[in-house]
């Protein structure tokens, strides 16, 4: 069982890594798409401007100073070269100015959109040979665990018999904590209200923003039961991620399906001051799950398993790595 429970974390790594790669994958698509329109645009502008800055060349040779309209476009060795000597003329108008400006400034938008689109397309490249690495690691994993599992299915079905039986009275348990807090809430809601003092000192701020987001235990235990499934994030089936962003969606918290990348939401809050609702990271931060109370938390623990209760002791204890307040 120990090999299996190895093997379980170093698998739900391995998903999580996938899944970050998707979440990079997304933001670098809708860069390059964004910046592919605007390198479009930048070209147009471009072509618009150096075709007025050509009139312009035009008219300068075709004035009457025509020695001076010759020095121009006959001395100059390049385009950069010929808005330099432009510049330097003393007869350019505002207008002028505003021409080579404009050709100036579409120059470098265009050189730089290039420069990005380049660079988007190489970490495009990577990201996606990480992803398939990824990729490649669990379903390698998954053949490993099927066949330890196999080696000892009288002893899997006996511990699923306690686990089941464990569960049913954590959720009772869990069910008649939630709804001792609910009484409590509307008892508070209607006692009259008793003017306090102020402080004599000014307390230290908090770590963390006060609790928002309760509600969202009592949402998440709708889907105790629910089969992991790595890469799922709906009620067919849930990886810890998946689970974590689906839940708190339903009370309009937009999270991303990656654990590492969900550890960059909200704020910090220690692990004394763990509420309701906050996230619980484990296993450098390849695994996460929302806390319950009652020193427990909710999650979808790895395959072959289902959304869950469990307690932060002993491997969640020894992997634990912070937690997030949303």
């Amino acid at each position: 069982m120990a090999q299996i429970t190895e093997l379980d974390g170093s698998l739900e790594r391995a998903v999580e890594a996938y899944n970050l790669a998707n979440v990079r994958l997304a933001h670098i698509r809708h860069d390059l798409s964004e910046n592919t329109s605007a390198l479009v645009t930048a070209k147009k502008s471009l072509k618009q401007a150096q075709g007025q800055l050509s009139a312009r060349l035009v008219d300068i040779y075709t004035s009457g100073d025509t020695q001076a309209g010759l020095a121009v476009l006959l001395g100059a060795s390049s385009l950069d070269d010929a808005l330099g000597r432009m510049d330097a003329e003393s007869r350019l108008s505002d207008q002028d100015t505003l021409v080579l400006d404009q050709v100036t400034k579409f120059r470098r938008e265009v050189q730089h959109r290039q420069r990005f689109l380049q660079h988007a397309h190489a970490e495009q490249v990577q990201v996606v040979a990480q992803r398939n690495a990824a990729r490649a690691s669990v379903e390698s994993q998954l053949g490993q665990r099927k066949q330890l599992l196999g080696s000892i299915q009288g002893e899997i079905a006996h511990l699923q018999a306690q686990e089941a039986a464990r569960q049913a009275e954590l959720k009772r348990e869990l069910e008649q904590r939630l709804a001792t807090q609910q009484v409590a809430s509307r008892q508070a809601a209607l006692a009259p209200t008793v003017p306090v003092a102020p402080p004599t000192s000014t307390a230290p701020p908090p770590v963390a923003p006060p609790a928002t987001h309760g509600g969202v235990v009592g949402i998440a235990m709708q889907y105790l039961g629910t089969p992991y499934v790595w890469g799922g994030s709906s009620p067919g089936g849930f990886d810890c991620s998946g689970f974590v962003m689906y839940v708190y969606a339903q009370v309009g918290v937009s999270l991303p399906h990656s654990s590492y990348a969900q550890y960059g939401y909200g704020s910090p809050v220690s692990r004394s001051d763990l509420q309701p609702g906050d996230l619980v990271f484990f296993d450098g931060l390849g695994h996460v799950g929302i806390y319950v109370g009652g020193g427990s938390f909710i999650h979808a623990p790895h395959t072959g398993d289902v959304v869950k209760i469990s307690s932060l002791s002993g491997w969640y204890a020894s992997t634990y790595v912070g937690a997030r307040r949303l």
